[in-house]
């Protein structure tokens, strides 16, 4: 599984959301998932399984609605956790239990 983050330009707030999902992923103790980040043009359906962007960049990217998640806040770490726990159980890959 890989994850990206993207942003305009792919430089400094889709990397600090990069740093973000993997802080997440280690309190969700969930392994061996790729994290990367990229720029608008960069993220098309194939580069990543799933694409993690803000709400005012998610109509710019061309990806269909089930391979993204929106974020409100990129700075919310409990929002971006809670939202990332709900893709990773409809994808088998996190069980609570």
């Amino acid at each position: 599984m890989k994850i990206a983050a993207v942003c305009s330009n792919g430089l400094g707030s889709s990397f600090m959301l990069e740093m973000n999902i993997k802080e997440a992923l280690k309190n969700l103790s969930v392994e061996d998932v790729e994290v990367t980040h990229f720029d608008l043009s960069s993220a098309m359906e194939g580069a990543a399984d799933h694409f993690i962007v803000s709400k005012d960049l998610a109509n710019n990217l061309k990806i269909a609605g089930d391979e993204m998640t929106v974020l409100d806040s990129i700075v919310d770490k409990k929002e971006l956790e809670e939202k990332l726990k709900l893709f990773l159980e409809t994808k088998g890959i996190y069980d609570e239990e």
